[in-house]
């Protein structure tokens, strides 16, 4: 197997959408879901790597500039769109 690492690259809605999930998922009853303990390791160092790269996730808004986030990629206009267009 090849030994490189991967990069992702993700817009600033979809790393904030993302970070917000993956807080979701490892620290409530959704982390059930994962069953495989290796599963663990990336998904930390995903979760990690975001929240280094966020500083707005301890920003008094965040609530109002996560749902303008989700708003923006659920229309079409967020990261997503823009690199399709771009």
């Amino acid at each position: 197997m090849e030994k490189s690492d991967i990069t992702i690259k993700l817009g600033p809605d979809e790393a904030l959408v993302l970070s917000d999930r993956l807080e979701r998922v490892q620290m409530t009853g959704l982390s059930r879901l994962v069953d495989d303990p290796a599963v663990w390791a990336p998904i930390h160092k995903i979760a990690g790597t975001l929240d280094k790269a966020l500083p707005g996730i301890f920003a008094a808004d965040y609530a109002e500039r996560l749902e303008a986030a989700r708003r923006r990629l659920r229309t079409g206009t967020g990261s997503l769109a823009e690199e399709r267009d771009g």
